[in-house]
């Protein structure tokens, strides 16, 4: 099996990544059940895997910022959230589109 990565696992990675900008966590989720089952891809199951997480992860700060408006905290932090999901997503696509494996930082790993 060779370790190189094809550029249409890249492509997929990176939209795995990219998705997460504007449909949450559902791209993610639906490009790693498309490719968990199939051995050739594993890098996209992976970059897959990470984007999920990663989404989850902040859809429960999204909740815990939406419980925090009634102290006014979470006016503050939801914008921090929106800022640093679009940061994260272009920076790990960046990376996946170059064939790099990325991790995002304080992600809750849910999915193994």
């Amino acid at each position: 099996m060779s370790n190189e990565i094809s550029a249409d696992d890249k492509n997929l990675a990176l939209l795995a990544h990219l998705l997460g900008i504007v449909l949450g966590f559902l791209g993610a989720l639906v490009i790693w059940l498309i490719n968990k089952d199939n051995p050739q891809k594993a890098f996209v199951n992976d970059q897959a895997k990470e984007a999920l997480n990663f989404q989850l992860t902040l859809l429960i700060a999204y909740f815990v910022s939406g419980a925090l408006i009634i102290v006014v905290i979470g006016i503050f932090l939801l914008p921090v959230l929106v800022i640093g999901n679009i940061v994260f997503c272009i920076i790990a696509g960046i990376a996946a589109g170059k064939g790099t494996e990325y991790r995002y930082p304080i992600t809750l790993r849910l999915i193994k």
